[in-house]
């Protein structure tokens, strides 16, 4: 009797001790998990086995790395209609996949209601559940990788086009954190692009910084980060984006060669062929706001960019002009052209 009695107390000390680890080590985990996300950027970490949701935050949203990213590295916030035009092309092209809008001068988010009335001020964007915004902190994203030494050291004030250089670090330091695809936001998307890991020319001899995909930490996106400061070069335009592109990947695989308008494969990734995205040249930017008796199709186009560096006439969609932009936005933005159309009070 009294052995039984000495086995059934090992036994209760066993389930007492078992159960004081288990609540030390979900705790523990707590707090590890807790201190490896960014305060900015998580609503709560909560324990999962009380059945509570994980943060909500850019990490949690974008987690599978199909996202499609877009930014703005000023404070604006009253973007143009073509740029909300862009998000929701993208929006409505890629249902299943979220669509994440970086505002610089966008205030924290911390839950996910704070999210979707940030999102409420964007009327033509939030009707569409998979459009999410958050803030760009570009301290925090480019913290450990190769471009945290050069930001903390460059000077803002004495850079020629800090708005455009800024932007070309920002899309490789959300590209290495995140994966999925970035666009610039002047190209309106027109149908899925069926790659994941693609690069893009933007004439036959230079290549594109205005759309890419990769994963996550590819290392193609590392060697795009170590090109970018090893030939930091602020003052000349588009050195640190499409030229960043173009050396890499000249000196990676030599300059691709088209053949016709086919794509060629560079190493695992694709190198899209002009026409996929800029089948309308930068010198002929304007034919966009002008009419055409024969609209283009674009059958071979994934994409178009709408070259709004070189607007610097400020050119804009105008309901019934007939213009090919106005045809776009009517096809492919109808949200954001119905908004426009019934002059309702707008910073458009």
């Amino acid at each position: 009797m009294l052995k039984e009695i000495q086995l059934f107390a090992i036994f209760l000390m066993m389930v007492a001790l078992g159960f004081i680890s288990n609540t030390y080590f979900r705790q523990k985990s707590y707090h590890i998990l807790n201190a490896l996300v960014p305060n900015e950027s998580k609503l709560v970490i909560m324990d999962n086995t009380n059945g509570m949701s994980s943060s909500f935050s850019a990490n949690t949203i974008l987690r599978e790395g199909n996202g499609i990213l877009f930014m703005e590295t000023t404070d604006r916030m009253d973007p143009p209609s073509l740029v909300l035009c862009a998000i929701e092309s993208a929006a409505r092209v890629y249902p299943d996949r979220p669509v994440v809008f970086f505002m610089k001068g966008l205030e924290n988010i911390n839950t996910e209601e704070d999210e979707k009335r940030a999102r409420q001020h964007f009327p033509t964007l939030s009707s569409y559940s998979n459009v999410y915004l958050f803030p760009l902190r570009m301290d925090q994203l480019l913290d450990e990788t190769p471009l945290k030494p050069w930001f903390d050291k460059v000077n803002p004030e004495k850079e020629v086009y800090w708005t455009h250089v800024s932007s070309d670090a920002c899309r490789f330091a959300l590209m290495w954190k995140y994966g999925g695809i970035y666009m610039d936001a002047d190209v309106i998307s027109l149908r899925p692009i069926p790659q994941d890991h693609f690069v893009a020319a933007e004439t036959l001899t230079y290549a594109s910084s205005s759309v890419f995909g990769l994963s996550s930490h590819y290392q193609l996106t590392w060697q795009f980060m170590e090109n970018f400061v090893e030939n930091y070069r602020g003052e000349i335009w588009g050195h640190q984006g499409p030229g960043v592109f173009t050396r890499v990947v000249k000196k990676l695989y030599g300059m691709p060669v088209f053949n016709s308008t086919d794509d060629v494969m560079c190493g695992n990734i694709s190198y899209f062929h002009p026409q996929r995205f800029y089948p309308i040249l930068y010198p002929a930017w304007r034919s966009y706001f002008e009419v055409w008796q024969n609209l283009p199709t674009f059958n071979d186009s994934y994409a178009l960019h709408l070259w709004n560096f070189m607007n610097k006439e400020g050119k804009s969609m105008v309901p019934g002009s007939n213009t090919l932009v106005e045809h776009l936005y009517q096809k492919q933005c109808p949200t954001t052209y119905g908004y426009i159309l019934r002059n309702e009070k707008t910073h458009l």
